[in-house]
């Protein structure tokens, strides 16, 4: 066989010949730059010989790759990322002196990561689980890390705790499972026995904690800082930020099958919508809160337990993230960024929260670990794009080369050397004093006022999947005892919920009373904490699941394809097989996706088109009976044209949600798709 210019044959050591392209470009070397000629075969004495430990090629690649893990973030170690930029809407100079939020012509480059909480790296991407949001933003005056969660709120009020909290809802030390799940003894037997964590319990319980998008996710700030202004003016500050496209969540019977269908769900959608040029955007909104209204609310601002109802304080919306490249490598990127919530700037400072007085030291400790050394913040994702230069030197991978005699501050020896300077970072003069003890204040002893105005501020749909959450959760517990606290625990928060979980769970009249630290009260209602009907319904940024079978009319679909790209959205062409389909005239189209890997909890609606014969396929075909089967389950909307066997194996009738498609009842089932969920269906 001939050998063109553009390959060249090798003969490896066993005989056999093969062809590979020849290098265009840089040439294959070394980690010290020299070039390689043989990147197949080992050095050997003899052909048929032992390897030489003088193959030092062999020794530094196999060395390399030995060496390639670090060790994954204890928490939020499964974790997505971008590229993107923040621009103010106007200046905030009146209250902050920190420059990313002065001047509304300046682009402050960022970079976000996105990450479940309890799984390891590996796990999937859609456990009920809390969802990290941490924003690096790159000042003109230095890093900000803006590290947050999905949730307003937290578990604990100490940091004291943090560990027995990771601990208990981590794999169970004895046997190493469950993987990236609450649903199990351990993680109940402390919270049952920590009444702080159920304002917290009653969000991981909800649908926030199984976001359809991490585009479609809110995030909080979670601890409260500081803002200062200039004339060294403080107020605290809670920080949001709010997802242009609305937020939306998935069923747990979706997110069960979601993540055997497709474990990278949230990372997959969130690197398809930004090279589709879908792009993510979310506003960052401010309560901004003076300290006489901090010392007039009903619970202490210092409790990270404890929200700020909107009603109570509006957020004030400052300036929009758009998140416009994927990051060029994972590990380099996404796995070795390094957040800290000590990393603030000129204009941020801390507040005296405990949790976040313990995060300060925690992250930074927690990035020696894992990255190996002080030096981290050189490595490109987490260095300042901004001049930086201090006299730290040395330690293991130092990547700069410092210059001049003087290592140290002050000196005369470089005048021209890094100095102090009045436009640095200077702390809020705040007043402390009292007896050093280990004590909690008693402004945090309410645990349970805003674990019952959640509760009783969402939407009916929202209590039912709290209900059924905490039923399955407690299900899983095997210990009766544990079982019987929660069951405690929730009567104080609102009775009716306990009685439901209790009947559910086959244990009315079996609750374990607590005993409150302080009498929770009745707080006025705050509609602003719902999931559903925050936002304006719409499509943009969904994907819809289009099932074709043989014989379908070309003329509808075309229609139906047009009308979901002009609400923003995708469609999905999917059939039998991955190869493509023919219509009614025998045309053959090509598709996106197979029906075995396409099942319809990928997609936010579904619609079927087929003729006589492709809808009595269909109907044969245990994946698409399934598909329509699901989608009616997880009240999707559904569009049927032609699948009437389908639709009546499927069981799938004429009810809430269900369009008979043809051109004039397009519009009806894009406006069903736009609500997301259809409500009516689920009872």
């Amino acid at each position: 066989m001939p050998v063109s210019k553009k390959t060249k044959t090798d003969r490896p050591s066993g005989g056999e010949t093969h062809q590979r392209a020849a290098p265009d470009g840089v040439p294959l070397t070394t980690n010290q730059a020299v070039p390689l000629a043989d990147n197949q075969n080992s050095l050997k004495a003899g052909e048929r010989g032992p390897s030489l430990l003088e193959d030092f090629i062999l020794r530094e690649k196999i060395t390399h790759f030995d060496h390639e893990r670090i060790p994954e973030r204890i928490v939020h170690a499964r974790g997505s990322a971008a590229h993107g930029y923040f621009e103010p809407y106007r200046s905030m100079k009146h209250v902050t002196s920190a420059a990313f939020l002065a001047d509304p012509s300046v682009r402050t480059p960022v970079f976000a990561r996105f990450s479940t909480v309890a799984g390891g790296a590996g796990s999937v991407d859609l456990p009920r689980d809390v969802r990290g949001f941490a924003v690096k933003f790159y000042t003109q005056q230095g890093n900000f890390d803006l590290v947050g969660n999905n949730i307003p709120v937290f578990f604990i009020q100490d940091a004291m705790k943090f560990p027995d909290l990771v601990h208990a809802v981590k794999m169970e030390a004895d046997r190493g499972y469950p993987q990236a799940g609450s649903a199990h003894d351990t993680f109940w037997d402390f919270i049952s026995l920590m009444p702080e964590s159920f304002h917290m319990i009653m969000w991981a319980m909800s649908d926030r904690a199984l976001p359809r998008s991490l585009r479609m996710m809110e995030g909080f700030g979670v601890n409260t800082f500081r803002l200062v202004n200039a004339a060294g003016v403080s107020n605290f500050v809670k920080f949001h930020w709010r997802p242009v496209l609305g937020t939306a969540a998935v069923l747990w019977d979706e997110a069960v099958k979601i993540c055997g269908a497709d474990p990278d769900f949230h990372r997959r959608d969130l690197f398809e919508a930004i090279e589709s040029g879908s792009l993510p955007e979310y506003e960052l909104g401010l309560q901004i809160v003076d300290p006489e209204t901090a010392a007039s609310l009903p619970f202490d601002i210092l409790d990270a337990t404890k929200l700020i109802p909107e009603e109570v304080v509006p957020v004030e919306m400052v300036g929009k993230m758009v998140l416009d490249r994927n990051p060029d490598n994972f590990f380099a990127e996404t796995e070795q960024v390094a957040f800290c919530p000590s990393h603030i700037v000129p204009g941020i400072d801390f507040s005296e929260d405990p949790l976040l007085q313990g995060r300060l030291f925690s992250y930074q400790d927690t990035q020696l670990s894992r990255l190996g050394s002080p030096n981290f913040h050189q490595l490109p994702i987490n260095r300042p794009k901004c001049p930086f230069a201090n006299f730290q030197r040395d330690g293991q991978m130092q990547m700069g080369v410092p210059k001049g005699r003087a290592n140290y501050e002050p000196n005369t020896l470089d005048p021209a050397g890094p100095r102090e300077s009045r436009q640095g970072l200077k702390p809020v003069p705040v007043s402390v004093e009292g007896t050093k003890a280990r004590i909690r204040p008693a402004s945090f002893r309410d645990h349970y006022s805003q674990a019952r105005l959640f509760y009783r501020s969402v939407t009916p749909q929202e209590q039912k999947h709290m209900a059924e959450a905490l039923t399955f959760e407690l299900s899983k517990v095997a210990i009766a005892e544990i079982r019987k606290r929660v069951l405690g625990h929730l009567e104080v928060i609102d009775r009716g919920l306990a009685e439901t979980v209790a009947s559910e769970l086959g244990m009315a009249g079996e609750a374990i009373h607590p005993t409150p630290a302080a009498p929770p009260v009745d707080l006025p209602p705050s509609p602003a904490l719902r999931l559903y009907g925050k936002y304006p319904p719409n499509l943009k940024g969904r994907k819809i699941g289009v099932l074709l079978g043989p014989g379908f009319d070309p003329a509808i679909q075309a229609k139906l394809a047009a009308a979901i790209r002009k609400e923003g959205a995708a469609a999905a062409l999917i059939a039998v097989r991955v190869g493509g389909v023919e219509d009614a005239a025998g045309k053959a189209h090509p598709v996106h996706m197979a029906l075995q890997t396409a099942p319809s909890v990928l997609f936010d609606a579904v619609a079927v088109l087929a003729g006589p014969a492709g809808d009595a396929l269909l109907a044969k075909n245990a994946d698409a009976v399934a598909f329509l089967m699901d989608a009616c389950r997880h009240l999707k909307a559904i569009a049927l044209h032609g699948a009437s066997s389908l639709a009546e194996k499927s069981r799938v009738r004429a009810e809430a949600g269900v369009v008979a498609l043809n051109a004039s009842t397009v519009p009806e089932f894009i406006a069903l798709a736009r609500q997301g969920k259809v409500w009516e269906r689920e009872n």
